[in-house]
């Protein structure tokens, strides 16, 4: 992991200290450090995000800068998509990034950062288009820490008014790799003979990716899956063998299991599911999956509901994806999914997801070990549902935590955590 030159030790931020709830399903024999909470010192920063945020999401650069990216309303009407770089102890200035009435607000599908160092980043956001439920997905990138962003760039061709969205970021070198969910199988001829955009479940959604070069073109515009779920977020990452991406499917059966696919050799792989969960739902769950790596091992964390029985899952791979070993279960009894992972030293995964009922939700972390042994959950804080997903980062031996605190208005907050100290860094495999 990289180290960190701005990330001060969390234990003398100013703020609230938050509720360290030990929710003690396991014994302290069971965690993998022999400790029961997976985070210590968990504090509060203040947040740079204004009251009505929502829609929060995290990016480290490889020099240890975090990032915080949200969406907030403005005074006169619309969103703007707002971002702050954690300088020491304290948030920098705030910069905007994309405002206006068509920028597209969801807290399920956020917009995001990947932050390459040196002052360059490239983000995602949403843009709507004229016809009701249309939307486009745009990326732009600064090479000045956010003083100035250049004209966007569409990720999909296709120009048809339907819905594109729930993208995942990944960098490739110097290049960024977009996957997203795609609607553009929605458009039909009505009576009238005009091109409409059908119902969501009436067509089939895809899977797309392409790629923005460090010069701003576009290119690789490609279908990874024909058929897949309408509205689940993906996931993306970089491994020793290339990118891999996870994502809901949908089969004819309206089995929507977990699937990933790899590109190796210029080429996607056959998607192939995680693990065989077999849940048959005929609707989208608005609940995607999660991936970390580190050289060859990943972590993918989950959320299924097969035969009734909703639960949070984590499995690892030890081949870039290739195969993943039977899943753990980690939720604590009521999970709500929203899945978010990360690989630690040694090959431990974090985990954070929401567990809960009605409206008692909390944001769950907790520590897996590498053998799959589970440490106890922890209650980070109150959230909602309707929030839409946490957002997780681990650097330099400490988590940094986003969510959407409810309430009249709403806000994004973000807290810090140290890990307990593990084993030395896993040998590349």
């Amino acid at each position: 992991m990289p180290h960190s030159p701005r990330l001060a030790r969390p234990n003398v931020v100013t703020g609230t200290v938050l509720l360290l709830s030990l929710l003690l399903l396991t014994s302290a024999a069971d965690d993998p450090r022999g400790s029961a909470a997976p985070l210590t010192d968990l504090q509060r920063l203040t947040s740079p995000a204004a009251p009505g945020s929502l829609a929060p999401s995290l990016a480290v650069s490889p020099e240890g800068d975090v990032w915080l990216t949200w969406l907030e309303p403005r005074k006169a009407s619309g969103h703007a998509l707002r971002a702050a770089r954690l300088d020491g102890i304290r948030w920098g200035p705030t910069i905007t990034i994309a405002e206006g009435d068509s920028l597209f607000v969801n807290g399920f599908d956020p917009p995001s950062m990947v932050a390459y160092g040196g002052g360059r980043m490239v983000v995602h956001y949403g843009w709507k288009g004229v016809e009701p439920g249309a939307h486009q997905v745009r990326l732009a990138q600064s090479r000045d820490n956010g003083t100035t962003w250049s004209a966007p760039r569409v990720t999909h061709r296709d120009g048809t008014p339907t819905e594109h969205g729930f993208v995942s970021l990944v960098p490739v070198g110097e290049d960024t790799r977009a996957v997203w969910l795609d609607g553009r199988n929605a458009m039909r001829e009505n009576a009238l003979g005009r091109l409409v955009a059908a119902p969501e479940g009436e067509y089939e959604t895809t899977l797309r990716s392409a790629v923005l070069d460090a010069a701003g073109a576009m290119a690789a515009d490609s279908e990874l899956d024909s058929r897949v779920c309408d509205c689940c977020p993906t996931a993306a990452v970089m491994t020793a063998s290339g990118p891999l991406v996870a994502y809901r499917g949908r089969s004819a059966g309206e089995i929507r299991d977990i699937l990933v696919t790899r590109l190796e050799g210029g080429h996607w792989s056959m998607p192939v599911a995680i693990h065989d969960d077999g849940w048959k739902i005929p609707g989208c769950p608005v609940n995607g999956p999660a991936l970390a790596a580190d050289v060859k091992r990943v972590a993918a964390a989950w959320f299924t509901e097969a035969d009734g029985k909703a639960r949070v899952q984590l499995a690892f791979s030890d081949d870039c994806g290739a195969h993943f070993g039977e899943p753990v279960r980690v939720d604590a009894g009521q999970p709500l999914g929203r899945t978010q992972v990360h690989l630690l030293r040694g090959g431990d995964a974090l985990v954070a997801w929401l567990e809960g009922k009605g409206s008692d939700v909390t944001l769950e972390v907790r520590r897996v070990g590498a053998t799959g042994t589970l440490g106890s959950p922890l209650t980070v804080a109150h959230t909602t549902q309707r929030a839409g997903r946490p957002r997780l980062e681990v650097l330099d031996g400490r988590a940094v935590l986003a969510w959407t605190e409810p309430g009249t208005p709403s806000q994004v907050r973000v807290a810090i955590g140290q890990i307990p100290s593990g084993t030395k860094k896993p040998d590349a495999r």
